[in-house]
């Protein structure tokens, strides 16, 4: 039985992570700013806790961690033009700041593991350019850059990896996927002629904690539908 912290995990991608961690038998410690569906899960260990909140602390966990996922995003899409400087920063708080202050505060418990895994997050828009993905592509960018700094600063003890997603069935992309015709546009732009599900990127969340993964680290890992690898006509 290992022991997981899914940092975002009240909805989405993270949500689906801690219930299919639980269903597999783990012990689960879930930090997100409001509880929403992690109320309906059973066995999870659920804190109050925001990513942007400086002064925030995360509490109650377990001595060791095994492996640590972090799960906030965003989906800002805006023209640069109309992008204020300010949306750029709140995206990096979220999206960046966030997770190193989250890595900062459980790197000793990871450390005390046989096998740690920290699982982050990008987009498929960091790799392949797309318009209106500025802010969040920057976001993302750094998340990349900072998964494989990781990796080799904290070889051989900790594997670092970032799943690079494109869109996915979830709340947060909900303004992009709230009409019939809106999902058909987004499932007709990937190769594979369908809208993620939080299913695809829990599978390889869960695949990069385990030890299956175990020669596994410093990668992006791109879960995306063939997005960013193949051109289709």
């Amino acid at each position: 039985m290992s022991k997981y912290l899914v940092t975002g995990g009240s909805s989405g991608t993270g949500l689906q992570v801690v219930k299919d961690l639980i269903s597999e038998e783990n012990e689960v410690w879930a930090a997100s700013r409001s509880q929403g569906g992690l109320s309906e899960v059973s066995g999870v260990r659920w804190q109050s806790y925001d990513v942007t909140d400086k002064e925030a602390e995360l509490t109650d966990l377990p001595e060791v961690l095994d492996g640590l996922v972090y799960a906030p995003g965003t989906i800002n899409l805006k023209p640069f033009h109309m992008i204020r400087e300010q949306v750029f920063r709140d995206e990096m708080e979220v999206n960046f700041f966030g997770a190193v202050r989250v890595i900062q505060k459980v790197l000793d418990k990871l450390k005390k593991s046989e096998n740690a895994a920290i699982v982050l997050f990008s987009t498929v828009a960091v790799q392949t350019g797309m318009p209106f993905h500025a802010s969040i592509a920057a976001g993302k960018g750094a998340i990349e850059g900072l998964t494989r700094s990781l990796a080799a600063e904290f070889a051989p003890k900790i594997r670092v990896n970032a799943i690079a997603l494109s869109l996915i069935d979830t709340p947060l992309a909900e303004r992009l996927l709230n009409n019939e015709k809106k999902r058909e546009t987004s499932a007709e732009r990937h190769p594979l002629a369908r809208v993620g599900a939080t299913q695809d990127s829990s599978e390889a969340t869960r695949y990069l904690l385990s030890p299956k993964s175990s020669w596994v680290s410093g990668q992006i890992l791109q879960v995306d539908g063939g997005m960013s690898a193949v051109r289709f006509l």
